[in-house]
């Protein structure tokens, strides 16, 4: 399995309009941040959008993605799904319409900030998205691969994070719920929202993204939605071993699990 990063910043991006502080200003590519997002390629083959971010048009076209055959949402709010509209593109390539998978609030968020797509006539077919909705309530098969969802709390709110055999993906994470650490036993390589140093009421402070990593125990570690509070460089020379901030056009190769207990 393959996974691309094709965004790790948070909300406001990186960088931030306005700002004039050292990250925002560095030359270092790897502190330039879209919303974030990944691309899953899965070993049959199917290419899997963990959320549509808001930058996915220019995500898509950077990098070259041609094909999406399915999306998976991991929550609704703005940063995560506002670039939906920018399957229908996909939707012409393959002529098809796209399964999409997101929990019971998620779906009933995304049918009403874009009725005309889950609800559009005839007459308009080619010019919105084309969607096959499932709803998320256990385990699901995307093609051959098996996808457990995680529940997470992103402040109050229980969100989804999700397992695909031993990796794990848990973004816009501010604390574990007790039944959800059995799901991440035995997972080898874990991504971790980490927004900043200072503590956050709906995000895992760096500190914390450490500590649940270290409880996690997987052998690699990559940290995402950061603000621009962080940079590439300076934070990675600082964190424990095993544990990096990922950056956008990433790619990871995924072994396959020999079991998954998840």
């Amino acid at each position: 399995m393959r996974v691309l990063f094709l965004g790790t910043g948070t909300s406001h991006g990186v960088p931030v309009i306005g700002c004039r502080c050292d990250v925002c200003r560095s030359d270092d590519p790897r502190d330039k941040r879209w919303r974030t997002s990944i691309l899953v390629t899965q070993d049959d083959g199917l290419q899997v959008l963990v959320d549509t971010s808001i930058d996915l048009r220019a995500q898509a076209l950077h990098f070259g993605i041609t094909r999406v055959d399915t999306i998976v949402y991991t929550h609704s709010h703005a940063d995560h799904v506002f670039g939906l509209d920018e399957c229908r593109r996909f939707n012409v390539l393959s002529g098809e319409a796209l399964p999409l998978y997101a929990d019971e609030l998620t779906m009933r968020d995304l049918r009403r900030i874009f009725d005309y797509a889950f609800e559009a006539p005839p007459e308009l077919a080619g010019g919105v998205p084309s969607l096959a909705p499932q709803t998320i309530d256990g385990p699901f098969m995307v093609g051959s691969t098996r996808w457990t969802p995680i529940p997470i709390f992103h402040g109050r709110r229980l969100i989804l994070g999700f397992r695909v055999g031993p990796f794990a993906y848990l973004t816009d994470c501010s604390a574990i719920p007790d039944q959800s650490w059995p799901l991440l036993e035995g997972v080898d390589m874990l991504v971790l929202d980490a927004l900043r140093d200072r503590p956050h009421p709906t995000h895992f402070s760096l500190g914390e993204a450490i500590e649940a990593a270290q409880r996690v125990g997987a052998s690699s570690t990559l940290l995402v939605h950061m603000a621009h509070e962080i940079g590439h460089a300076a934070t990675c020379a600082r964190l424990p071993a095993g544990i990096e901030l990922a950056y956008d056009g990433l790619v990871i190769d995924v072994p396959p699990a020999t079991q998954q207990s998840a």
